[in-house]
């Protein structure tokens, strides 16, 4: 009998001290409401708990506290919701915990709570080290913070990624390669950089409609990243996928790469997403969004999702090249055959003349030339 794969989990925790202009995520403002904070943490682990039931025995491989702003949770609730996946889900001593945090002192100071309760890499939303940018993006922290919550993050925990922001509107390709050397000066192992990109319903959309402002061109966004590139390769990193660059395999994020390969994760928390197998199918899940419309629905229901949808071989198939795309590895063909992405189709020949994909008999991969243009390619592809 084949042994079941293994699962990865994802926890959205939803509070954040200030809602960033270019967020789109499930967030809202974190007003102390310690009853209703302390009640869902309990929803997600007896969710969790639930979810285990129907999935049976797995091995557990990534923890991934995401938000909102998961470094305002009470640490010992972190902690009880580690050892209730580490419970239902077997793992071996190579478990990733990561928790997502900003650099303020105030979080920066219950690190170490952090790492106590087994969270072992930190993902840190440094986004900027100019003190206007940080301004213009919201944050509520400077760049003086940022710099003592990577050493304090050092010491408390064996990996740390960063995040960085660019394509700021007038920014230069000279000043955010001097910004982002200086980021490197922090110490991180990852970096993931991302491209600001101006998301429907946010602040930041509304201030561009009304012209206050406007992003970079897309000739220099194109510039803007590969000055990214060619920065980070110089000093070492390996950009194992679009915007992620890592010091070595093993700084990689093995709970994004399980994503990004098509594996299973359970979603759990208002409006987290999964993908699992339920009665054979790969099924997407969303939990409710509310609050108090989530820790109901796991009252109620057990688990709480409230959309289950069945993915039909196609969509699944779809899903799975645009994300598998989005790493240097590629997708397996074999995984993707429904689609049939035949290398002599005349659509396929065409960017693989152009340099913008890589096909054989088992994979298909983007080029770093493609990886510029794949929104577009992915469109083409899938056309």
């Amino acid at each position: 009998m084949t042994e079941a794969p293994p699962i990865a989990v994802y926890v959205h925790w939803p509070y954040c001290s200030r809602i960033c202009p270019y967020c789109d995520f499930n967030v809202v403002r974190d007003r102390g409401k310690a009853e209703e904070q302390a009640a869902l943490a309990r929803a997600i682990a007896a969710d969790l708990e639930a979810q285990a039931a129907r999935l049976g025995p797995r091995s557990l491989v990534s923890v991934f506290f995401g938000g909102g702003t998961p470094s305002l949770m009470d640490p010992d609730a972190a902690g009880r919701i580690v050892e209730t996946a580490r419970r239902l889900f077997p793992a071996g001593p190579g478990l990733e915990v990561t928790l997502e945090a900003n650099p303020t002192d105030a979080e920066a100071g219950r690190f170490h709570a952090f790492a106590a309760s087994g969270v072992n890499r930190l993902s840190l939303g440094v986004q900027s080290l100019d003190d206007a940018q940080l301004a213009f993006l919201g944050r509520n922290h400077s760049a003086a913070e940022a710099r003592r919550a990577t050493e304090t993050a050092r010491a408390a925990f064996p990996r740390l990624s960063v995040d960085m922001i660019y394509a700021r509107p007038g920014q230069t390709v000279a000043a955010w390669t001097a910004e982002l050397e200086a980021a490197l000066e922090l110490g991180a192992e990852h970096v993931s950089p991302y491209q600001l990109t101006i998301e429907e319903d946010t602040a930041f959309a509304r201030a561009v409609a009304r012209g206050q402002w406007s992003p970079p061109d897309g000739d220099t966004g194109a510039d803007l990243y590969d000055a990214t590139q060619a920065v980070l390769a110089a000093a070492g990193f390996d950009a194992y996928e679009v915007s992620n660059h890592a010091m070595g395999d093993e700084a990689r994020s093995t709970h994004n790469l399980e994503i990004w390969r098509g594996a299973e994760y359970v979603g759990v928390g208002p409006g987290a997403h999964g993908r699992l197998v339920l009665d054979g199918q790969r099924t997407a899940t969303r939990a409710a969004r509310g609050i108090g419309d989530y820790v109901a629905r796991v009252r109620e229901a057990g688990v709480g999702w409230d959309e289950a949808e069945t993915l039909d071989p196609v969509a699944a198939a779809e899903e799975r090249l645009l994300l598998g795309l989005r790493i240097r590895e590629g997708v397996p063909l074999a995984q993707v055959a429904v689609l049939g992405l035949d290398p002599a189709a005349a659509h396929i020949r065409r960017l693989i003349g152009a340099g913008l994909i890589d096909i054989d008999a088992r994979r298909i991969r983007v080029t770093d030339a493609g990886r510029l243009v794949l929104d577009r390619l992915l469109a083409e592809l899938l056309a």
